[in-house]
C-alpha cells in the first residue's frame, strides 16, 4: 500500500506483442496519469499456465511476483486486446492465479480496477472488455464500470506513441481519474478501519 497521497496503480497490458497497441494504451495511461497517480507496469509474460496441481506445490515465483505486486498496488489498470471477442487466454490466466486461494482472499479482493481496451477494429475490444470486468468481479476485484474502447488502434497512435484522437485521450484521463478516487476512497476506509 503506498503512503502519503500518492497512488500506486499496477498496469497490465493483455498482449503479448511487440509493438502492441495494448501496450502504447498504457504507456498513454502513464503520460496521462492526473497528479498523485504513479502507474507500473507488469509484466505477464512468464506466468505459467494455471494448473491445480502447480498450485498445491506453491505458486510459481512469477505468480508470487504478481500478486505481490497486486497487493501491494492502490489499484490496478488492465488494457486488453479482443481475440475472438474475448480476452487473451495469457490474461485470462494471469486472473485465475490472481483469484487464489478464494476471490474473498485473492489479492484481487476489493481492489479497485479499470478495464480497458484497445483494438484494430471498429469496436475497440468492448466485448473484450466486458468479458475482462466480469472475470474480475468473480475474482473479487471492485470494477470500475467505465470503459474505454480504442477502435481503429493501428491509426490511433503517433509515431511517439502519443494517442491522436483528442476525445480518446479525455476519456482515458477521465477513467484514471476515476481510478484515483475509487482508490483513495478504499485507502480512506482501510486507514479509519479498526485494527
Amino acid at each position: 500500500m503506498s503512503d502519503g497521497a500518492t497512488v500506486q496503480i499496477l498496469g497490465v497490458a493483455g498482449s503479448l506483442r511487440r509493438g502492441s497497441f495494448n501496450a502504447a494504451t498504457l504507456r498513454a495511461a502513464q503520460e496521462l496519469a492526473p497528479a498523485g497517480m504513479t502507474i507500473e507496469t507488469f509484466d505477464i509474460a512468464p506466468i505459467p499456465a494455471y494448473n491445480d496441481d502447480v498450485q498445491q506445490s506453491g505458486f510459481p515465483p512469477p505468480v508470487e511476483d504478481l500478486c505481490a505486486r497486486i497487493r501491494a498496488a492502490d489499484g490496478v489498470l488492465i488494457v486488453t486486446p479482443e481475440y475472438n471477442y474475448s480476452i487473451p487466454g495469457v490474461l485470462k490466466n494471469a486472473i485465475d492465479w490472481a483469484s487464489r486461494p478464494t476471490p474473498a482472499t485473492s489479492p484481487l479482493a476489493g481492489k479497485p480496477v479499470a478495464a480497458i481496451g484497445a483494438s484494430t477494429g471498429m469496436f475497440g475490444a468492448a466485448w473484450a472488455q466486458a468479458d475482462l470486468r466480469k472475470s474480475l468481479g468473480l475474482a473479487g476485484a471492485r470494477v470500475l464500470d467505465e470503459e474505454l474502447a480504442v477502435p481503429g488502434a493501428h491509426e490511433a497512435f503517433h509515431d511517439d506513441g502519443r494517442i491522436k484522437r483528442g476525445a480518446t485521450r479525455r476519456r482515458l484521463a477521465e477513467i484514471l481519474e476515476l481510478l484515483i478516487a475509487q482508490a483513495r476512497e478504499r485507502m480512506a476506509a482501510s486507514a479509519s478501519a479498526p485494527s
